[in-house]
């Protein structure tokens, strides 16, 4: 199961997650993570430019170990310049020190719309073998629907867990690998969230009290962590390609290898399906601001 994760890196160059209270990781801990990662079956990383130094962290780490490199996802900027896009391309090359990115992602849906025209750029760059796959990161079910029929992307990146389930996602899941789409799904930890209690003064908890309580439950009766049913229910996904997961210490990367091995029951996956979040914006992170 290790080989369905992957790596996220944006705790690497900015402090991230709700529930973060180490901050980013020094160079060195960087280094070390990356070694484990690659030792427990993690083979990709995903990383943007906007991710503070990610990318040259990243570079430093295959320098050191060229022969146990990372197949690499990474992003664009928000705003595209298109007749940098090569450019910007050989650039994360260089940095990164591989030959060929497994993904370039818009790193939003809005970013997509309004970059469209870079497709045939990237359409060229994969042709001459920069790039394996164009993909685009979502939010929302609309944001997906409107990738069905963009036959140039093929990885699909969506916030899915316990919360944002398949109750949600699963209808357009199921129409994005009938068009043969890689599924790429992130925040199955929601930033965090889960780690709180269900009684915690955080006004989002608050609004997902009911729900949390909930969660709570099914983790007291199956006698589990919090962190092996959020890793089980996201991994056990047959639909879904790759799961990313962001760690702040090599701590928390040990944990969430432990974690996966455990194995959710069936019909403790359907209670969770039947979990409804009415208001869907409080799952989305961008709006807890």
């Amino acid at each position: 199961m290790n080989s369905k994760l992957i790596l996220g890196t944006v705790q690497f160059g900015l402090k991230y997650g709700i529930n973060n209270t180490i901050g980013k990781l020094k160079k060195d801990e960087v280094l070390s993570l990356l070694k484990v990662a690659y030792s427990s079956g993690i083979r990709i990383l995903d990383t943007a430019e906007a991710y503070g130094n990610a990318h040259q962290l990243i570079g430093n780490y295959h320098k050191k170990q060229d022969n146990f490199k990372f197949k690499i996802i990474t992003k664009f900027p928000h705003e595209i310049k298109h007749n940098l896009i090569k450019s910007k391309v050989i650039e994360y090359l260089d940095i990164m020190y591989v030959k060929t990115l497994d993904a370039i992602m818009f790193h939003s849906f809005d970013s997509f719309k309004s970059n469209y025209n870079a497709l045939k750029t990237l359409n060229e760059l994969k042709s001459d073998g920069l790039i394996n796959n164009i993909g685009v990161s979502v939010y929302t079910n609309t944001q997906l629907e409107s990738l069905l029929n963009e036959d140039l992307i093929t990885v699909v990146q969506l916030p899915f867990n316990l919360l944002d389930n398949f109750s949600v996602r699963g209808d357009l899941i199921n129409k994005l690998k009938e068009k043969g789409k890689i599924i790429h799904t992130r925040s199955a930890f929601l930033q965090g969230l889960f780690f709180k209690q269900a009684n915690d003064n955080n006004i989002i908890v608050r609004k997902l009290n009911n729900e949390l309580i909930l969660l709570h439950n099914i983790k007291s009766k199956l006698n589990c962590s919090m962190e092996e049913l959020a890793l089980s229910y996201c991994i056990n996904q047959e639909l879904v390609d790759n799961v990313i997961i962001g760690v702040d210490s090599m701590a928390q990367l040990n944990s969430n290898l432990k974690a996966i091995t455990y194995k959710l029951p069936l019909e403790d996956q359907t209670d969770i399906d039947r979990i409804n979040v009415k208001n869907l914006e409080l799952l989305n992170p961008s709006l807890w601001n």
